[in-house]
Parts: C-alpha cells; structure tokens; sequence
C-alpha cells in the first residue's frame, strides 16, 4: 500500500550505525586536521590550545547515543597516526583510549542530570561548563603521562604541556559542541527583516575587528570584546553567540601561538592560562547568558499559550454562567452575547 510505513530492520539499523560511525570519524579527522594547523610545541610535543574534536565528539555523542563512540576511537586513531606518520605504537593507542573514555565520561555525566542539547536551560550551561572542565581531565593528564613514560616529554615540561592539552580539550567542549548543537536545533527563520541579518553580520565582523586590535596590542584590553559576546547571545541566543565564541577563540589562540599582544613574553603555561581564561570567560558568558534568554523566551510562550486556552475556555461558557460566575460581564459581554 502507498501509505504504508515500513519498520527498519536490524540489518538496516546496524548499517545505519556504521554510517553514522564513520561520518563521526570522518568529522573528528578532518576537524583534528584543521586543529593541527594551530599548535605549540612543548620540548618536541606538539600541543593544540584548541581541539576542535573533543566538541565533535561530545556533541556526536548528544545527537547520536553512545554507539558512536567506536567512530571516535577511530577518528582519534587516524589523527595519531598522521601525526606518527603512519607508524603504530603503544603510546598512540594509549592516547586514543583517554580521548575515547573523556567524551564518554562527559555523557554519562550529562545524561545522569537530564541535559537537553537545546541547550534551554540554565542548568544545561551549568553542565556543559562543568563537564568541559573535569571530563578533559582524563585526556589531557592520560595523554602526557604516556608522553612522559615514554620519554618524549621531560617531566619539568610536564605541566606546561599538561595546560595546553587540558585547555586545548575544554576550549574544544565550550566553543565547538555548542555550536553544533545549534545548528542542530535551530529553526530555519521565516520572514526575518533584513535589517537583522545585517545586525548579525555586523556583530561577526565587530568581534573579528575587536579581536584583531586587541591581540596585536601590548596593551592588556582583551575584555574589549565581552560586550559583544553579550549582545550576541541577548539578541541572537546559542545560535548567534557561538560564532561569536569561536571567532573569539580562533583569533585568541592564532595571537597567543604567535606570541603578538599580550601574549607576548609569556611562558607556554602563562599562555595557556591566559587562553584558558579568556575562552572559558567567553564560553561560560554566551552559554549562561543564552539559556537564560532562551529560558526566559520559552516561558514567555508557555504563559501566553496559556492566556490563548483560557481565553477560549471563556469564550466557550454560556453568557448568563458568565454574568453569574463574574458579575457585570453581561454588560462587557453586550447585547447579542459576544
């Protein structure tokens, strides 16, 4: 029959999985390339302060349940192989096991206090930020630990390399998961006026402009570009403060591998902090700042959807059990009842 739906079977479900394992592996690759392509190095080991991939797999984990989580191992895996030029070792499985086991973690963690990837919520930011600073734990000091039994890190490196591989992780749940959950869950919009979109692009290109002046002076006036991560998530929630953010981030850790502005001078932990503080401030300001409105909006439409049901169920009474409920309706009502 035409109309009739047919039930996915088994086979087709395991075949859906695998797909979707190697898109999450695929993405995480290509992601943990572009990451690559920023980096310091830390008596020889070469550290991102921004990994990309730790979002990519958190978020696939939001979206698609735990079973992805062989596609990360696998995504991770390639990445540790183009780095070792192809060349398998023990260590590299070491690090692929604490970067499979951190995202794992952080959705067990998520799924026990009820997270919506909407993101509408208070409570969601609140999580998210947590979760992006204790669940990289386990990456970042399982990652340089093998590096250091290994002998390709020193130990007096140890805690600047530590740094830059926690911060690289976080920065990577704050700025990239975000983001993909919104693209997730945004509505396309209707009939928006034009003078919104010009907003929007105005505000990208304010916080690129802002950013670049404030990296390339020595002056220490990096909170310059708060105030627009602030209009961005009041006018435009997740969806318009997590461009924002990743913006901010991207130009941050650019300057601080550069060493221009007020990076300048600083040791590798010193920027790193540094890094930490400014993308975790950011992060931490248009997630919370965000759900809030959005919580608030949400709210808003609850009570007026509420106002519309009891406006109807009025309507709906008889006039004289209207006037007998509520004296003097009668004459509000008028003459013919209405």
């Amino acid at each position: 029959m035409s109309g009739e739906v047919r039930a996915e079977t088994p086979r087709q479900a395991r075949g859906a999985a695998v797909l979707w394992m190697l898109v999450v592996a695929g993405v995480y690759y290509g992601s943990g390339r572009l990451g690559l392509l920023a980096q310091v190095v830390v008596d020889g080991v070469r550290v991102t302060p921004l990994w990309p991939p730790t979002g990519v797999a958190v978020a696939a984990l939001l979206l698609l349940g735990l079973r992805m989580w062989p596609g990360i191992a696998l995504g991770q895996w390639l990445v540790v192989l183009s780095i070792s030029h192809w060349n398998p070792t023990w260590a590299g499985l070491g690090i692929v096991a604490g970067a499979t086991v951190a995202p794992v973690l952080a959705w067990l963690f998520l799924r026990a206090v009820r997270f919506r990837p909407q993101l509408d919520r208070l409570r969601d930011g609140l999580a998210l930020v947590f979760v992006a600073l204790t669940a990289t734990l386990v990456s970042s000091s399982a990652s340089t630990l093998i590096l250091t039994a290994q002998g390709a890190l020193s130990g007096q490196s140890y805690g600047a390399a530590w740094a830059a591989w926690w911060t690289g992780d976080a920065m990577g749940v704050l700025v990239v998961a975000p983001l993909l959950l919104a693209g997730r869950y945004t509505q396309p919009p209707r009939d928006v006026p034009m003078m919104r979109w010009v907003e929007l692009f105005v505000l990208l290109g304010g916080t690129a402009a802002v950013m670049l002046l404030v990296t390339h002076s020595r002056m220490s006036i990096l909170f310059l570009v708060f105030p627009l991560v602030i209009w961005a998530a009041i006018r435009f929630q997740m969806p318009g403060a997590a461009p924002c953010v990743l913006l901010i981030s991207v130009l941050a850790v650019v300057a601080a591998i550069h060493q221009s502005g007020p990076f300048a001078g600083h040791s590798v932990a010193a920027q790193m902090f540094m890094l930490q503080a400014l993308n975790g401030s950011a992060a931490l300001t248009a997630l919370l700042l965000a759900a809030v409105i959005t919580e608030r909006d949400n709210t808003n439409c609850m009570i007026a959807e509420a106002c519309v049901g009891l406006a109807e169920v009025v309507a709906r009474l008889a006039p004289d059990e209207v006037a007998d409920r509520w004296p003097g309706a009668r004459d509000e009502l008028g003459k013919d009842g209405r």
